[in-house]
């Protein structure tokens, strides 16, 4: 399906002055039941999703930082030490902020298409484009990860919020398939996402401004630390708010990682699979999910009563995760937001969205 978000892209993102660009077509979809479930990139979804629907798992998360992909002419280059007036090619608020504040001899022109067209905008050889930032998730799910120059460090480029994750969205009612999908609901994933849309619900922010984000969750004996650092920029990037804050639990369940989505900056190795065969073993698992009635499985089990079931942030309750974890990642986004504010994080903020609404009243 189409959204509105790949049919307009004539227009920068923020300036189409609609929320849910993304989503909204799909969740037309599942609310008027022509579907039972919808996959979405998480960074798209709103942290407060329509009443009615939830986000019934949010799969093991790819890495979720950006990526530097150079033309063929600049392919020994770095951001640091393109040409003065290299034009970066980006759709994000977050990124061009960034680039602006950190390189201001580069210049930011918006890009929009799919990863196909924007890549094929690169390599023309009478276009404009120096280099492209883009989301280095959605370069190794297309196995495009040979086009990545550099995969950009958190203290060169913070990311968005569920950037690298996977979500299914569906209705809050349909218990058979919110049984079906709890076992894929990754808890070290569930913990830091949750955070991040802690973060950005309690700021209010979105496309309207540059917001960044970066997670860690680390065991050290065992004790889990969860560090998050979150960022408010003005749009020219001249303005920065940054804070970090930690969390400790005792005790998080957590699946085998899966050896292409790393989750720490160190983890960015290439390994080579048989891709077929991986995918085959993927379905016949995921079919046996589906269709086993015999309940080895344990997903009534996991499905909590639906009297016990919770929202967080558009989450529902991780049945793999104890309860208390879930609260602790929800409050730590929170109050890592209210210490940006306290800094003034929504005077910057109020900024940014007035010139965006500014610039679309004199486009209309």
């Amino acid at each position: 399906m189409t959204t509105l978000g790949d049919r307009v892209l004539d227009q920068p993102l923020p300036k189409i002055g609609e929320k849910s660009l993304f989503t909204k077509d799909l969740e037309d979809a599942l609310m008027s039941k022509n579907v039972d479930f919808v996959v979405h990139s998480l960074k798209d979804l709103p942290t407060t999703l329509p009443d009615g629907l939830v986000i019934g798992a949010v799969f093991e998360r790819e890495d979720p930082r950006d990526a530097l992909v150079l033309n063929e002419k600049f392919k020994e280059y770095s951001l640091s030490t393109l040409p003065s007036g290299s034009v970066i090619g980006t759709s994000s608020l977050r990124r061009t902020a960034q680039l602006n504040g950190n390189y201001p001899q580069l210049k930011v022109v918006d890009v929009r298409g799919n990863l196909n067209t924007r890549l094929r905008k690169l390599d023309d050889e009478d276009g404009k484009y120096s280099a492209l930032i883009l989301a280095s998730a959605g370069l190794s799910r297309m196995g495009w990860g040979n086009r990545m120059s550099k995969v950009l460090p958190c203290s060169e480029m913070l990311y968005a919020v569920g950037q690298g994750a996977l979500a299914v969205e569906c209705r809050a009612d349909n218990e058979e398939v919110l049984a079906m999908l709890a076992p894929f609901n990754h808890p070290e994933t569930y913990c830091r996402v949750l955070a991040e849309r802690s973060f950005l619900k309690t700021l209010g922010g979105g496309c309207s401004a540059p917001v960044g984000i970066s997670t860690k969750l680390k065991q050290n004996d065992n004790v889990y630390k969860l560090t998050l650092t979150g960022a408010v920029w003005s749009l020219d990037g001249s303005t920065k708010l940054e804070e970090t804050l930690d969390q400790t639990f005792g005790q998080i369940r957590k699946t085998v990682k899966h050896k292409l989505s790393p989750t720490e900056e160190a983890s960015s190795k290439k390994i080579k699979t048989d891709k077929t065969v991986e995918a085959d073993n993927e379905i016949a698992v995921l079919n046996r999910r589906i269709t086993d009635k015999t309940g080895d499985l344990g997903c009534e089990d996991l499905a909590p009563n639906v009297a016990d079931r919770r929202c967080f942030c558009g989450l529902t309750t991780n049945v793999n995760m104890p309860i208390d974890v879930v609260i602790k990642c929800d409050n730590l986004g929170r109050d890592l937001a209210n210490s940006l504010i306290d800094k003034g994080a929504l005077e910057v903020m109020k900024i940014s969205h007035d010139i965006i609404r500014s610039s679309i009243g004199k486009k209309s």
